[in-house]
């Protein structure tokens, strides 16, 4: 990512940005039920990481389903009712991308990530996002796709204003949709190798 380019010290050695690029989930946001999805790999050992110290202060929002490997056990780790915080763990891709289409909104709380697959693979099926402003996410989400900032509680009333108004929910989903699409599609990623492969090709002739 842009970001990684900017932070990592690659020092002489040549570097180029090929941003992601995903197949589009075959799953279409429907939002019916009252609650926000994460997904998270490794919630309890990498902690401040994935911003899973943040977790209990939406739970008070609404009910969390957290999605992801070794997410088991999750909410006792959090000090958490079963009915606000339920695992399901190393769930199949396919599975898992149709439960988050129908949870009313996505969170992305990591501090320090490249940039989170699921975040764009949720945004590309619709889902309205709630995400840290930190790292590649600030480019990655546009303003109307939900809602992305450095303050907690801006991200809890929006996320508030998402379970409460599904409407809105809908709308936001729809421009992150369509930002995801656009900037994050298979073509422009595979195009993109395809020509730094034959530079290098080329290059070494």
């Amino acid at each position: 990512t842009h970001f990684n380019h900017l932070f990592w010290d690659t020092g002489a050695t040549r570097t180029t940005v090929i941003e992601h690029g995903i197949v589009p989930p075959a799953v279409e946001y429907t939002g019916e039920l009252e609650r926000l999805a994460v997904v998270i790999n490794e919630p309890v050992r990498r902690w401040r990481v994935t911003g899973t110290d943040l977790l209990p202060r939406f739970a008070e929002i609404a009910p969390l389903d957290v999605f992801g490997m070794k997410v088991a056990g999750l909410a006792d780790h959090l000090g958490l009712p079963a009915d606000r915080l339920a695992s399901h763990d190393d769930v199949p891709q396919h599975r898992m991308h149709a439960e988050l289409g129908r949870r009313r909104a996505y969170l992305h709380l990591c501090r320090w990530t490249s940039l989170g697959l699921s975040l764009i693979e949720a945004m590309s099926m619709g889902m309205p996002v709630v995400a840290l402003a930190a790292t590649e996410a600030v480019m990655a989400v546009p303003p109307g796709a939900g809602a992305l900032s450095t303050r907690i509680d801006t991200l809890l009333d929006a996320a508030r204003r998402f379970v409460a108004d599904p409407a809105e929910a809908r709308r936001a989903g729809a421009e992150a949709r369509a930002a995801a699409r656009d900037r994050y599609g298979l073509d422009r990623f595979l195009a993109d190798w395809d020509r730094l492969l034959e530079e290098e090709v080329c290059a070494s002739r």
